[in-house]
């Protein structure tokens, strides 16, 4: 079994109020063919975080989370899977309208 890809994608990359600190910290892993993901909100704006789960067989479907909001000084679960191997795991920011 080869490892999967884990790539973050840039917090707050948008360019709007670069100056302001925003995104909240990622953690993947990947066990088989689970992932899961806790992203944890150090900073007062709230981050839409959503998981994107690319699967190795080209078969297998790949899945997209719906946005969670991760609030000020809040931690969220984000889970998926593959039906197989997982080829890469990636985590998307979005600045609370």
């Amino acid at each position: 079994m080869s490892p999967a890809r884990v790539q973050s994608a840039g917090a707050g990359s948008d360019g709007a109020g670069s100056d302001d600190p925003f995104g909240a910290a990622c953690r993947i892993g990947v066990d088989g063919s689970r992932v899961t993901a806790y992203c944890h909100n150090p900073y007062p704006d709230t981050d839409h975080v959503s998981l994107h789960i690319e699967c190795l067989p080209w078969w297998d479907l790949d899945s997209d989370s719906a946005p969670v909001a991760a609030g000020p000084a809040q931690t969220v679960r984000l889970t998926g899977r593959c039906w197989k191997e997982v080829r890469a795991v990636w985590i998307n920011h979005r600045k609370a309208a």
